[in-house]
């Protein structure tokens, strides 16, 4: 309601709300009893699966648009804008010791991870074997620290942001803002 009132007063009274998110029949329910002001529904992984089975729920988030970077602001859900890459170093023993999150384009010590599989909706190359995803996957858990490895969450696996991604992320936040 108070979003509705806030598009109101600001002449945007045609502006459509949806909402989504842990959307399920109780939370419908309510929110129709309640008349909230709502024009749709997205609900998403409630509607697909039974509650009792194995799920994922998942979100898109623009983070380019035809070549200029974008990004949430959402409190506590904030993004990272544009395209990236992932740099993951490894200690002397062979195991994972961080990992870097920068901007495509900027180089930065280690193993670049994202690599290119896919242009303009076509494969570059062809699909690994079974054998091979499967043989990388145990390699990948076998270099993993030994905290991340057992149930309990152990200590946290350290993941900075490059200068780069940052000065992104301040220009649009500036572009946002106009």
């Amino acid at each position: 309601k108070k979003v509705r009132d806030i598009l109101d007063a600001g002449g945007l009274k045609d502006t459509v709300i949806l909402v989504s998110g842990g959307i399920n029949e109780d939370v419908l329910q309510q929110m129709m009893r309640d008349r909230a002001p709502i024009d749709g529904f997205g609900i998403g992984v409630n509607l697909a699966a039974s509650i009792d089975a194995p799920s994922l729920d998942c979100a898109y988030k623009l983070q380019d648009y035809r070549g200029t970077p974008k990004r949430k602001l959402s409190e506590g859900k904030q993004t990272w804008p544009g395209r990236k890459q992932v740099w993951r170093s490894y200690g002397n023993d062979g195991r994972m010791s961080g990992d870097v999150l920068t901007a495509e384009g900027d180089s930065q010590p280690g193993e670049a991870l994202i690599v290119e599989v896919m242009r303009g909706g076509k494969r570059v190359g062809p699909a690994p074997a079974l054998t091979e995803i499967r043989a990388r996957a145990q390699a990948d858990l076998a270099r993993l620290p030994e905290p991340l490895r057992q149930l309990q969450q152990g200590d946290d696996y350290p993941v900075a942001v490059a200068d780069p991604l940052k000065a992104l992320a301040a220009e649009a936040d500036k572009q946002t803002k106009r």
